[in-house]
């Protein structure tokens, strides 16, 4: 019985892993810091909601099961400062009886209400100090340019300044599932951890395009150093070939994924943009959503309470596409052929293929964002995607 418990744990905390960086300005082009979640969880159906309820508004990833939004797992609010987390494995020994353990999507839904800064932030923490069962690397960023990771316990917490260029040399830090602070080589995602490093390493600016791109959409494998994509492919969507696929950026369990772009300190907060994957990150489409629109979102990714958005909902049919065994562990192994393929009508191929009209009118509207043109530019995504799927599904 206690093997059996031991593998449990093992298997929850492995769903449970998410891959995270934030960015300084001083790191992209156009000096707005970046923040960056992908996000795995057994909770595969996720959405973007638009809160405002009480405290500050907000847009955040919620879990579609959850129809009181009751945890956020990334947001961003209309003060500029948002928020994402990771899980940290090995940040506490161990939490008291009495507090609830994995509510950082609750404590971040608090945040996002009641911050305003990273300052705010730094507050919330010291007067929440063994109130909350947190095991969390935080990430948050500010409208005045701030950015920082909180490495945080039930009762503690060690700040990591991203601007700071002896903490963040290159103006940017990387967390997994595992905490600098927290006990030496315990925790998760190192591979994870030294897979994205490989790909920051040397790179002088940051925009959301690349860390979409090739940040979550990594196929090189941070032990094994073998690319998916530079295998001899096979010919066709049809000729079939299995790969293990473990330990990549992208898993299985990959459900959701935002980098949050701020403002500089010169610029309104409403000016901050919000790219998201609301699905599985190899089978859905990016799709940039301007935070000035706030509770006109993109049918294609928002959905009303309890129900899976249209993104989402094909994401998932083509994924299991992707992972076509039906016994052991068949999330570990992927048909390579339906992925990536010679004839270039692997659903990654075409996926990365259709999302560049997408951001491409959303670079129009971008130059201009007064309400009438994000309504027409949301409309016609909302045509856009549907139509891409309609070809894309059996």
């Amino acid at each position: 019985m206690k093997r059996l418990m031991i593998m449990f744990l093992l298997s929850f905390t492995t769903l449970l892993a998410c891959t995270s960086a934030v960015i300084s300005g001083k790191a992209t082009p156009d000096g707005r810091p970046l923040l960056w979640k992908h996000r795995d969880t057994g909770s595969l159906e996720n959405k973007l909601v638009y809160i405002a309820e009480k405290g500050y508004a907000f847009m955040g990833v919620s879990n579609v099961s959850d129809t009181q939004n009751r945890d956020i797992w990334m947001g961003m609010n209309e003060s500029g400062f948002a928020i994402m987390n990771t899980a940290s494995y090995n940040i506490n020994e161990s939490i008291p009886k009495e507090l609830e353990e994995d509510s950082e999507g609750r404590f971040m839904r608090l945040a996002l209400e009641t911050c305003a800064s990273v300052n705010d932030f730094e507050v919330l923490l010291q007067v929440s100090s063994g109130q909350w069962g947190l095991a969390a690397n935080f990430g948050v960023i500010d409208a005045d340019g701030n950015a920082a990771f909180f490495e945080t316990g039930y009762d503690q917490y060690v700040k990591y300044d991203v601007n700071d260029p002896e903490t963040a040399p290159a103006g940017y830090l990387i967390r997994t599932n595992f905490s600098v602070a927290g006990k030496t080589d315990k925790g998760q995602g190192y591979i994870r951890y030294d897979a994205t490093t490989a790909l920051f390493e040397g790179r002088d600016a940051f925009t959301p395009e690349f860390i979409l791109k090739h940040g979550t959409r990594n196929l090189n494998h941070g032990v094994m150093k073998n690319h998916i994509g530079n295998m001899r492919l096979p010919k066709n969507r049809e000729d079939r070939h299995l790969l293990a696929f473990q330990d990549y950026i992208t898993r299985y369990w990959s459900a959701s994924v935002c980098v949050m772009q701020g403002v500089r300190p010169d610029e309104d907060p409403e000016n901050s943009v919000l790219w998201t994957v609301m699905g599985f990150p190899l089978t859905a489409m990016s799709v940039p959503v301007f935070f000035a629109s706030r509770e006109v979102l993109p049918k294609v990714i928002s959905a009303p309470p309890g129900e899976l958005p249209f993104m989402a909902e094909a994401a998932l049919k083509l994924k299991q596409d992707l992972f076509p065994l039906e016994n052991d562990d068949h999330e570990n192994y992927i048909d390579a052929a339906k992925l990536l393929n010679r004839k270039k009508d692997g659903y990654l191929q075409i996926v990365e293929k259709r999302e560049t009209e997408i951001i491409g009118r959303f670079q129009e509207v971008k130059e201009k964002p007064d309400p009438a043109s994000i309504q027409a530019y949301y409309e016609w995504l909302d045509t856009y995607v549907r139509d891409v799927y309609k070809e894309l599904l059996p």
